[in-house]
């Protein structure tokens, strides 16, 4: 049987939670530290540290709030425009076929993070499921994260 590395996969599972929200955290972190590609004064777009697939991104808004109805207008406002933004600079950055687009609301619903809301905008191509995560339980991401991140980070300088 031939082995796959994929060490950022038992950091995320082995990690001790700290109980620090990722969202609220990365603004005093280093932007290539935290992934962060844009910081606005409502909101902000990160990589995913565990990607479904290559680009994966998360639209956060900065205010730790975890329901739907909890966005004012402003921070509502801002995560759609970051969205279309974020659909077209991975088009642009990565051409990719599709996007899977969605919002998990509360641990019933799959939220890893169900306390502070994000959505999550995952590139896909034709092709992209293949045996790997069927039967080895395993997703295979072909570039590092930061490699991910120098590619976008141009898209995300002056919106």
């Amino acid at each position: 049987m031939k082995q796959l590395w994929a060490p950022w996969r038992a950091e995320y599972i082995e990690a001790a939670k700290s109980g620090v929200c990722i969202f609220c955290a990365a603004p005093e972190k280093k932007p290539e530290e935290a992934l962060v590609l844009y910081r606005g004064n409502v909101s902000v777009v990160m990589l995913n540290k565990y990607p479904y697939n290559g680009g994966h991104l998360l639209i956060a808004p900065l205010r730790h709030v975890a329901r739907l109805e909890e966005l004012n207008d402003e921070e509502g406002a801002d995560i759609w425009r970051l969205l279309r933004h974020s659909t077209s600079s991975l088009t642009k950055a990565i051409n990719p076929a599709g996007f899977n687009i969605g919002l998990n609301l509360g641990k019933a619903a799959g939220a890893g993070i169900d306390d502070h809301i994000h959505l999550h905008v995952v590139p896909r191509w034709n092709g992209d499921v293949n045996f790997m995560p069927v039967l080895g339980d395993v997703k295979v991401i072909s570039e590092h994260l930061s490699q991910t991140r120098a590619k976008l980070l141009p898209f995300f300088e002056n919106i």
